[in-house]
């Protein structure tokens, strides 16, 4: 019998070809061949730090939404983010959509008035919104699918920008400019990039994980860009966009315009699984797709050790530090719990083996993927790269950071200092206002 151990084992050898194949299927994806990345142009480009103003964010990634005003004073410098935190409950996000994002608009109004921003004053507003989203502009893009949860009906299929301007109006709220459209990733390469100008890359590993990058436009293929009649447009703005996007505008053509790719890269699919990821995939409600996601998000962490655990129960073996009812039930034991148990003196010394083999295994999978991002944009790493990363998995795993870096080194050696990891914490939400300023 293959060791238990084995299963979990990511090589140098393995980080390489990981590495490998996730850069070749970067280069499908960009070309419009098939591929397990998508890579969604995201019509967002780096800010130059010089941007100044205040601006707003809605940053909605699951039933708790932030929003958020921002002062930008130029020069890579901004003001303290004034927050407040609403929450969705379960009706609004299984209801009507409609309902929604009514409550949304509600939420901002409720917002502005909080921070005696006036009604008379144009605002623009940056709106994070992270969930797989078909971007077909600086400002538009259509729900593929509900995530996290989430079943508000007649969202998929139409343009979310669109709703929550109708939502607005509602409200009245007619002084709020819907800027931008980001997910959670491409806000916090945008946040960290506004203060420092060698962050090239934006990571999420929390309860969800994705990444995101600048790519020269002309490496992307027309097929990428989905372009809409200006009679599909339902408001003034909106046309106004058609227009621009029509006439090339938010598809720049010289050699050296960049836009951000966000990668989606939960569904790369070229990993080795094993039994556990195999039993996990097939009793998902997404059975092969987001494998990448299966074993490196805090979604699934937790489940993975679950299984592997109840394999070594059902063996007769029994465990201290660990509620035996959270192994016998299908996600009863969290990553959360997981990351407790990491570093308890009285977690069983078996269990803490089998915790480090997944979450050693899920930051060396990370890693190999960060290095393929950056060899694709410079192959002999001849320039200083900052990777910033978010999501509790990064920040609140014990050693998972550590990891990483370690992985890192394996791969390029000495040329690994050129390279730092920094934890941008709550980047989404700062990174949508500073996408606001950038468009």
């Amino acid at each position: 019998m293959i060791p238990i151990e084995k299963y979990f084992q990511v090589s140098a050898v393995d980080i390489r070809r990981i590495s490998r194949d996730f850069r070749a299927e970067m280069e499908k994806g960009l070309t419009g061949r098939k591929s397990s990345l998508k890579m969604i142009p995201t019509y967002v480009r780096r800010p130059t730090g010089d941007e100044k103003g205040v601006f707003i964010a809605l940053d909605l990634g699951g039933t708790n939404f932030r929003i958020l005003k921002l002062v930008l004073k130029g020069a890579g410098r901004s003001g303290e983010p004034r927050t407040m935190k609403f929450v969705l409950k379960k009706g609004l996000i299984t209801g009507s959509g409609v309902k929604m994002f009514d409550f949304l608009a509600a939420s901002l109004k409720t917002f502005l008035k909080k921070n005696k921003m006036s009604s008379e004053d144009r605002i623009r507003l940056g709106f994070t919104f992270s969930f797989p989203v078909n971007q077909t502009g600086i400002a538009s893009g259509t729900l593929v699918c509900w995530t996290k949860g989430f079943e508000a009906s007649g969202v998929v299929g139409k343009d979310v920008v669109i709703l929550f301007r109708e939502a607005l109006a509602r409200q009245g709220l007619f002084n709020i400019e819907v800027a931008a459209l980001a997910n959670d990733t491409v806000g916090t390469l945008v946040a960290k990039n506004y203060e420092d100008p060698h962050c090239d890359i934006g990571v999420i590993i929390g309860t969800g994980t994705n990444a995101c990058y600048p790519e020269k436009v002309t490496n992307i293929a027309e097929s990428k860009f989905q372009i809409r009649h200006c009679e599909e447009a339902r408001s003034a703005d909106e046309a106004i966009q058609k227009k621009e996007i029509a006439s090339g505008a938010s598809r720049p053509r010289n050699d050296e315009s960049e836009m951000i790719i966000n990668i989606e890269w939960g569904n790369f699919n070229k990993l080795r699984r094993n039994v556990y990821d195999r039993r996990l995939d097939k009793a998902s409600d997404n059975p092969g797709r987001q494998i990448l996601e299966k074993m490196v998000s805090g979604m699934y962490l937790g489940e993975v050790a679950r299984l592997v655990l109840a394999d070594i129960a059902g063996g007769g073996m029994r465990f201290t530090g660990i509620d035996r009812k959270h192994v016998a039930k299908s996600y009863g034991f969290r990553t959360e719990e997981m990351s407790g148990l990491a570093v308890s003196k009285s977690a069983d010394p078996v269990v803490k083996v089998v915790l480090d083999m997944v979450s050693s295994r899920a930051a060396r999978i990370a890693a190999s993927c960060m290095a393929a991002i950056i060899t694709r944009m410079d192959p002999r790493l001849t320039k200083t790269h900052t990777i910033a990363i978010d999501g509790s998995v990064y920040e609140k795993y014990p050693g998972f950071s550590m990891k990483v870096n370690k992985a890192l080194k394996e791969l390029f050696g000495k040329r690994a200092a050129r390279i730092k990891t920094a934890l941008a914490k709550d980047g989404s939400g700062k990174g949508a206002a500073i996408i606001a300023a950038v468009a």
